[in-house]
């Protein structure tokens, strides 16, 4: 792992997959409901909460309908106000806000609309609503098991299929294959100086951005803690290269707003191609092995094999 690596085996797929699979043999009815997609302890992933009464109250204190036992919530945090069909949500003046759909801070009454994630401390919560609650409950968890729930990417044991898939295909058929790890530098500064709560908004701002920059058939995953994992079909080495440096700059030259402070992070970059007779775990070994050399050259750079 990445040297000041914040990772706490929230990876291990195959314990996120089994609870979530539990959780859905559990569900039963379809009343409108907030549905947990990212939480710290990994068995609250798929956990339902109804929200069909005339306020619905959500906090760390045990008298709230919503309880989320973290530091990062306040005991009285916010409500849900049903009037009719609608449903509204109010942050309660709470230590750390609420956030709507990752970026829109709750400044006033913000009426949910279906599918919308809440985010309150480190909770991430999906609203669902409608006729179809059942399909769109099951359509979640399946997301869910191949998703990393805070930053939308590929999970690892996602991202390790895909690579399995490509790299037979590559195999196959004489293409060209790279991938790129990359983490963000000096991440454990960003939880020590500013919260947790602020390097999980950079998490999902740099995946963000990072998306936003692929081709199509490219994959980004979050291998683990700070470090993603970029997946380049029919891409030689070089080109390869060329586009993780301008993955680096954009980063570099980029701005991360938390709720009090305005951030800039960088990236460590290492870039290998497939050569004959590699398997995807060695793959991934030469990668993360550029990418450590990147950080002892200084950090903020790519390196490639």
């Amino acid at each position: 792992m990445p040297e000041n690596s914040d990772f706490d085996g929230q990876f291990d797929g195959q314990t996120r997959v089994t609870a979530i699979q539990q959780r859905a043999e559990r569900l039963g009815g379809g009343e409108d409901c907030l549905v947990i997609i990212h939480a710290p302890d990994q068995t609250d992933l798929g956990k339902r909460f109804l929200v069909n009464r005339a306020i619905t109250t959500i906090g760390r204190g045990q008298d709230n309908d919503v309880v989320l036992a973290s530091d990062c919530v306040s005991r009285k945090h916010g409500r849900i106000e049903r009037q009719g069909n609608e449903l509204t949500l109010v942050d309660l003046g709470s230590t750390n806000g609420t956030y709507i759909n990752d970026v829109q801070k709750l400044k006033s009454a913000y009426l949910l609309r279906c599918g919308d994630q809440v985010m309150i401390g480190d909770t991430i919560f999906k609203y669902l609503s409608g006729s179809d609650i059942e399909a769109q409950y099951h359509e979640i968890i399946f997301q869910m098991t191949i998703t990393d729930g805070l930053t939308g990417v590929c999970n690892r044991k996602q991202l390790d299929q895909l690579l399995t898939a490509d790299l037979t295909q590559a195999q196959r058929h004489g293409r060209p294959l790279s991938i790129v790890m990359m983490d963000i530098d000096y991440f454990k500064r960003i939880n020590d100086q500013y919260g947790h709560l602020a390097g999980d908004t950079v998490l999902r701002s740099v995946a963000s951005l990072l998306q936003k920059r692929l081709r199509a058939h490219d994959r980004l995953g979050r291998y683990g803690g700070e470090e993603f994992c970029l997946i380049l079909p029919e891409t030689p080495l070089d080109k390869a290269v060329q586009f993780a440096e301008e993955l680096r700059a954009l980063v570099a030259n980029s701005e991360f707003s938390t709720d009090t402070h305005k951030l800039s992070v960088t990236l460590s970059l290492g870039v290998a191609t497939y050569t004959p007779g590699m398997t995807s775990v060695q793959l991934y070994q030469r990668a993360d092995e550029l990418m450590y050399a990147a950080k002892q050259d200084g950090r903020n750079r790519v390196r490639s094999q």
